[in-house]
């Protein structure tokens, strides 16, 4: 983690999901993956506006995890994120997780997503999965692709 980097987070909650991380902790999580500056929007959403989202942007009629969405990839770099609350605390009880260690998991994707990491390609998503799996370990969370079911 770089303090060099700058982090302007705004944090939304759209949810009534009872369990929600605070917003220290997503600026924690989005600076230790900071590889440059990044002036962020970051919105926790119920299925409902997940589902609308990623039916409007992706094609998809399902609510996903999370959407990251880039509008300017120079330095700084704007983007948006939206996590839809109910997926990752199904997500995180099927996997067999802690709903935080799945929340910081999904939040260092989204913002290495935001600085163009991709998965698309077995080489781009090693690399990606190899620097979330670091960055979990340096904020003492388990290795995420491990499932402990």
């Amino acid at each position: 983690m770089s303090e060099a980097h700058k982090l302007s987070l705004s944090v939304q909650y759209a949810s009534n999901a009872g369990k929600l991380p605070t917003r220290q902790q997503f600026r924690r999580w989005v600076k230790v993956a900071l590889e440059q500056d990044v002036h962020m929007a970051l919105r926790i959403v119920d299925e409902i506006e997940g589902r609308a989202l990623n039916a409007s942007y992706r094609g998809k009629d399902y609510a996903t995890n999370v959407l990251t969405f880039v509008y300017d990839d120079t330095d700084p770099l704007y983007g948006d994120v939206v996590i839809c609350a109910p997926v990752v605390a199904r997500e995180a009880k099927e996997q067999g997780k802690e709903l935080l260690a799945h929340y910081a998991h999904l939040t260092l994707h989204a913002a290495l997503h935001l600085q163009g990491y991709d998965h698309e390609k077995q080489r781009e998503a090693m690399a990606m999965e190899a620097r979330e799996t670091a960055l979990m370990l340096k904020l003492r969370y388990p290795a995420p692709y491990l499932v402990s079911k």
